[in-house]
């Protein structure tokens, strides 16, 4: 113990020393008066010398770097050997307020200078087209209906294709949405499947037709179904270029709320299913085509006139079902007409063209379900075949026209432009930024679907975070299993249900499924699918830790009539919301198993249902914790009788399994009692009581209250009970961050909102309840909350008072029913004093974070963007990140406000084809994190912030000269490491599973730690998932191992944040990553592993990029 003291003492000393060295350095370079001569336009001999120093300083940055490593190193073994639990007994001050003493154990925060570069921008290409800058510049006047009502001004010469024939690709398709007014399986059996087994036949009957397909969904389904004869001529038509998989995923997925996580699972789901089935070349690219009119339908896709493109669309020939609107049906192709009709279609393709930067034209032929009757595929090939065999007749027109791919058309363009494959071409500009958000017509804006439904948004953020964390613990529990010899014990046929989950996962990602766009009945489809997948996660997830939590595996015996486990949580159907397991107390302890599915060691508050309030709880190793027992409520005022709340700290090892056991009886030091405070607001309402718990009625009392812990004290309104301002323990000054919730209508006139479209009626009403809310204020040493009834919404803060990422922020959730409402949308917004200067952000799909501007220009609807993680407002001084666990829409009308609406009751169609309003509201919990953080730049410049500040004096000065940038530069679109970990915490929670009490007392349980080394805390294993083996229902030996290297700014504070972080240049050790498991085989390959980047390596160190995701095939024995 000695020696321990000694050595940290030490190793403090020497850290304090060299970072202190660093300090003065930075601020001699900082301070240096030629850095701010002329303003800081250097000269060059000058810029010569402050390069040569920064990259003295980098050097000494790093070897400073390394010298903390080792400290770090050094003193977490030490204290490693006498870890246990952690020393948390709560006291309680005489000001009323809990303290919980900090953990003897030591936190780092150790980030390498040059991993915060990246985020201030020192690398990366410049974009020539940025969408921010694009969407400013546009006058969006939408004079008169704009080109859709007025048409196309596009005009040509004859002569433009003298030199270079016009070179037209006319690509068949058929949009197959699995499920939207009819479920997936309808829509297989009453269109799909013929229109695949009629596209078999009819590509044979002629080698130059060709056809496209996305959606492996359905492909798979109907492969399942066909003969070995059938599928050998579909391979032969992949073979030679006549049909093609275009993206190759499970489906063509929604880009706004789905999260990449869910978006790259379908594709490797996809790919894996078609190199088994079709084992076809594949390539990827980046370069895009962009469709320049209204729609992808035919009317709108051969030329800028769609009453002349109808006409050429022949499935709407005299007879057909369908017509064309414009009043002028196609005409069969005949001898006698088709110079006419050829001359016609091709000044449509040439005034397409003239749209584009190169003489090679793609044409698409296809709609939704399209090409379902053999009529129509001869109709649409023969007539557009004559018109070809025509135009490619007259050499004097210059055109080549044919049927194609999409490899056929890039592969020309290509050719044209004279690069190989997969290069720029010269001229061809690069973009960054997005579409959103986008209106189709007048000011129809399609932001409601970014929150319509959320119910099922939530539901599939579930599903998706059980999926991964099955995903890991099953792989890393058959190696394991594998190693021990055991195999053969373990129920490796659970692959079967983890691949079912993929799938589900997959098909929810469709653009009608998890944008709640889809018919009522097809809701309930997806609604019991993924139920079915979540119970069927939790089983693998039981298994698995059953497996691994066993301190003698001999003694593993499976059985699945009487699994070991218990679920934490279930569900009695698919729209109902989780009810938590209750675990029944008496004279003999229950152990629960603990999962944490993050790649960081995690200190959490974990809560437990729970038969009595005389509950201990101890670790595994039979040493007493400090608990918090509550009441658990039904309602404002009634406590559930004979259930109780116990919520405990634990520290859980990264990917791992922690035990605690319980007991029955009362530990007084240690068995700590929550406080109640109930607010009526003049109410005639009666209160539970139970001895056990301290409970205070208050009538009628409105003055305002706080909260507060290690951190932070929060302050809420006594009549409203919603948050209204936040003040950190080391500030004097509070900072405003009120919450009030709002009412959107919609328009009376003909059109208003619906399923995809928010068309409200001017700017949110604020929510007026029938009743004032009732207040449920909750005290005690590990956390605190306010819980706020009113009619639609219950709102509940809580304050954890806990070091490092849970005492960070505030936890955030809003159970909502609207169930009474018609056509009304419920929001909730955030007030504060932070000058966002009209600027705040949102991720995409929860992987990068996007600069959005309000614009005055546009209507309220339009300044709605996707919110899948997180949403932001940051000035000089200050950031607040509004973390989320469920997609949902999200804007800032104002300086300093941030709202998301929570969910949207409309009783209409909004004619985008639904045929239906929103009407099968569900109660709904909306959960989320609110992190506020202070900015280093411009208070006591701290160690990053020097070399934040250097580093943007350099490299921004110039740059900023006659462009408006985006509030401070780059570096504003990169979360902290906080805020990446505080998203991560809300997203993963720790899964509490109950040994089954029927279980016998049986072989000792002990925690699982699978990781030997941590991971640096900007890399996110993103998946440790199993490849399939040749039995589709069995896996191979083989995993995927997906890790994601994240961008972070570290321009935010990072003192005091009571939890250990390192950064390592992105470099790792996959060799000695996993404790008890050799990485036998270890190759790099594409994304989805369809081919390998380089050859199987005896090396297991690996590099990432910022912001790179990486795939490798591992073998772990």
């Amino acid at each position: 113990m000695k020696l321990k003291k000694q050595v940290t003492v030490c190793g403090a000393a020497i850290f304090c020393v060299a970072v202190f060295s660093l300090y003065l350095m930075l601020d001699r370079v900082q301070h240096d008066p030629t850095r701010h001569q002329n303003g800081g336009n250097f000269p060059r001999s000058q810029i010569s010398v402050l390069q040569n120093r920064i990259e003295q300083l980098e050097q000494l940055l790093e070897e400073n770097h390394e010298i903390i490593s080792h400290i770090k190193d050094s003193v977490l073994e030490l204290t490693a050997n006498v870890e246990g639990p952690p020393a948390l007994l709560p006291y309680y001050m005489s000001n009323g307020s809990w303290v919980v003493p900090p953990e003897p154990r030591p936190s780092f925060f150790s980030i390498s200078p040059q991993d915060c570069q990246f985020a201030l921008g020192v690398r990366g290409q410049k974009p020539e087209l940025q969408m921010l800058t694009v969407s400013e510049e546009l006058p969006f006047d939408n004079v008169d209906g704009g080109v859709w009502k007025q048409g196309f001004d596009i005009s040509y010469s004859p002569h433009d294709w003298d030199t270079e024939d016009l070179q037209v690709f006319v690509v068949p398709h058929s949009h197959n949405d699995p499920g939207w007014l009819k479920t997936f399986d309808k829509y297989y059996t009453e269109q799909t499947q013929h229109i695949l087994n009629n596209m078999v036949s009819k590509l044979q009957e002629d080698p130059r037709r060709r056809f496209i397909w996305a959606e492996v969904s359905f492909f798979a389904k109907w492969w399942d179904n066909i003969n070995a004869q059938k599928r050998a001529a579909v391979r032969r038509l992949v073979g030679n270029g006549q049909l093609e998989i275009a993206t190759g995923g499970w489906v063509m997925p929604d880009e706004a709320n789905s999260h990449y996580f869910a978006l790259i699972d379908q594709l490797i789901e996809g790919h894996q299913w078609l190199e088994k089935n079709l084992d076809s070349d594949s390539s990827t690219d980046i370069f895009c085509h962009m469709m320049p009119f209204y729609s992808y339908d035919v009317p709108h896709t051969c030329g800028p006139d769609p009453k002349i493109c109808c006409q050429f669309d022949f499935k709407r020939l005299p007879g057909g079902r369908i017509n064309c609107p414009w009043k002028v049906p196609p005409r069969a192709i005949t001898e006698t007409n088709v110079a006419e009709r050829a001359g016609l279609l091709l000044d449509q393709y040439r005034k397409k063209s003239r749209l584009f930067r190169s003489n090679v034209l793609l044409v698409p032929l296809g709609d939704d379900f399209r090409y379902d009757k053999p009529q129509e595929w001869d109709a649409q090939f023969f007539n557009y075949q004559r018109l070809f065999d025509f135009l490619n007749s007259k050499p004097d027109l210059h055109v080549q026209a044919q049927f194609g791919t999409l490899s056929d058309y890039f592969d020309a363009l290509y050719k044209r432009t004279g690069v190989e494959p997969g290069a720029q071409p010269p001229g061809f500009p690069v973009l960054s930024g997005d579409f959103f958000s986008y209106a189709d017509r007048e000011d129809h804006y399609w932001t409601g679907y970014y929150t319509s439904r959320p119910f099922y948004k939530s539901l599939d953020r579930v599903l998706e975070a059980h999926l991964r964390g099955a995903e890991i613990l099953y792989s890393l529990a058959v190696a394991h299993a594998r190693r021990s010899g055991v195999a053969s014990q373990y129920p490796l046929s659970n692959f079967a249900l983890l691949t079912e989950a993929r799938r589900t996962l997959g098909l929810f990602q469709h653009h009608d499924a998890i944008t709640g766009t889809a018919k009522e009945a097809v809701v309930v489809d997806y609604g019991i699918r993924l139920l079915r997948s979540l119970v069927n996660l939790k089983q693998v997830i039981i298994n698995a830790a059953h497996y691994l939590v066993l301190g003698d595996k001999k003694s593993y015996r499976f059985d699945p009539e009487s699994p070991f486990l218990q679920m934490d949580d279930t569900r009695l159907n698919h729209d109902a919301l989780p009810e938590r397991t209750v675990i029944q107390l008496d004279s003999s302890p229950r152990y629960v198993v603990l999962f944490n599915p993050l790649e960081q060691e995690r200190l959490s508050v974990v809560s437990l249902l729970v038969s009595s309030p005389r509950v201990r709880v101890l670790t595994e190793e039979g040493q007493p914790l400090a608990v918090q027992v509550s009441a658990h409520w039904s309602s404002a005022t009634d406590m559930v009788p004979d259930v109780y709340q116990v919520s405990v700290p634990v520290r859980l090892p990264a990917l791992g399994l922690g035990v605690l056991q319980l007991q029955l009886g009362l530990d007084g030091p240690r068995t700590l009692p929550s406080s109640v405070r109930v607010y009526l607001h003049g109410r005639q309402l009666s209160v539970s009581r139970h001895e056990a718990f301290p409970l205070r009625v208050i009538d009628s009392g409105t003055s305002d209250f706080a909260l507060s812990n290690r951190y932070m004290q929060v302050w809420f309104s006594g009549l409203t009970g919603l948050l209204k301002s936040i003040r950190r323990v080391d500030e004097e000054q509070e900072q405003r961050v009120g919450m009030e919730f709002l009412i959107y209508g919609t328009r009376s006139s003909k059109d208003k909102s619906g399923a995809y479209l928010f068309l409200p009626d001017g700017e949110a009403k604020p929510y007026v309840p029938k009743d004032p809310p009732v207040l449920r204020i909750t005290e005690g040493p590990f956390f605190s909350e306010v819980v706020a009834y009113y009619e639609h919404v219950h709102q509940v803060v809580r304050l954890y008072n806990l070091p490092g990422v849970e005492g960070l922020s505030l936890d955030v959730s809003s159970l909502v029913d609207i169930r009474d409402c018609v056509n009304k949308e419920l929001a909730l917004r955030l007030h504060t004093d932070i000058d966002s200067q009209g600027t705040f952000f949102t991720d995409l799909n929860g992987f990068q974070v996007q600069p959005r501007r309000y614009r005055k220009k546009l209507p309220l609807q339009a300044n709605f963007y996707p919110m899948p993680v997180m949403a932001c407002l940051q000035d000089a001084q200050s950031r607040l990140t509004l973390h989320t666990a469920q997609a949902l829409g999200v804007s800032s009308l104002h300086d300093g406000q941030l709202e998301v609406i929570l969910d949207r009751r409309l009783m209409q169609d909004d004619n985008r084809g639904l045929g239906q309003g929103l009407k099968d509201n569900k109660r709904t919990c909306n959960h989320f994190r609110l992190l506020l953080e202070r900015r280093t730049l411009g208070r006591e410049p701290g160690f990053f912030s020097k070399l934040a500040a250097m580093f943007r004096g350099l490299i921004f000065h110039s740059s900023r000269s006659g462009h408006r940038e985006v509030q401070d530069g780059p570096s504003t679109s990169y979360p902290s490491l906080l805020s990446h970990l505080t998203s991560m915490y809300l997203n993963t929670p720790v899964l509490a599973l109950p040994v089954a009490k029927r279980q016998p007392p049986g072989p000792a349980l002990c925690s699982f730690r699978p990781l030997a080394s941590s991971l640096p805390c900007d890399f996110h294993l993103l998946n440790l998932r199993t490849l399939q083996a040749e039995d589709d229902s069995l896996p191979s030996a083989e995993t995927a191992l997906l890790l994601h290297r994240k961008g972070f700014d570290c321009g935010l504070e990072a003192k005091n944040l009571g939890f250990n972080c390192t950064t390592s240049q992105g470099k790792v050790a996959l060799g000695s990553l996993f404790r008890g498991l050799d990485v036998v085989f270890l190759q790099p390959t594409s994304l989805t592993l369809l081919y390998p980047l380089a050859s199987p390596s005896n090396s297991t160190d690996i590099y990432l990029e910022p912001m790179e995701i990486a795939t490798f095939r591992l073998r772990l024995g």
